[in-house]
């Protein structure tokens, strides 16, 4: 087998799934995944956005995206910022379990672009401040894979 390794480029239609709870943050996610796309080559009309309530719905609606058959892959924003209840650690672990599922389940790459952090100032340096943004990464982590998965299926054909 060939040594294969994704490109950031054109692999088709993106989706993008956004929680809307912590719009402050997760728009500025939003931003970076769109940016990214378009480093890419993928043109406007080619991405998709939904959004959701919350972080705990990006699984279902990545689900019935995938579903779709429309897209190369998905990502998923959002953002959950710790409290003073074990809230965090449901909504945490269950969205990194159902996305995880979605990708394995489908096959389709799902960028997991959901930060989970202890304060809004930790949120706001992964969303386009001193740590990068985690919305651009995890949009070329699926767009990369998207390529990647796109030429291993190649060599059956």
């Amino acid at each position: 087998m060939p040594e294969i390794s994704g490109r950031l480029r054109s692999v088709g239609r993106v989706g993008i799934v956004v929680s809307r709870y912590n719009q402050v943050i997760t728009a500025k996610l939003l931003d970076g995944a769109r940016r990214c796309a378009h480093d890419a080559g993928i043109p406007d009309d080619q991405i998709d956005i939904l959004w959701t309530a919350g972080t705990f719905e990006l699984s279902c609606a990545c689900a019935a995206a995938a579903d779709t058959g429309r897209y190369a892959c998905l990502v998923a924003l959002g953002a959950v910022i710790r409290g003073e209840t074990p809230h965090f650690e449901y909504v945490a672990s269950g969205v990194t379990q159902g996305l995880t599922a979605v990708a394995v389940q489908s096959k389709i790459p799902v960028g997991f672009g959901v930060l989970t952090v202890d304060s809004l100032p930790q949120a706001t340096a992964r969303a386009g401040g001193a740590a990068g943004n985690k919305g651009y990464e995890a949009a070329e982590s699926a767009i990369r894979l998207a390529d990647a998965l796109s030429t291993l299926r190649s060599l059956d054909a």
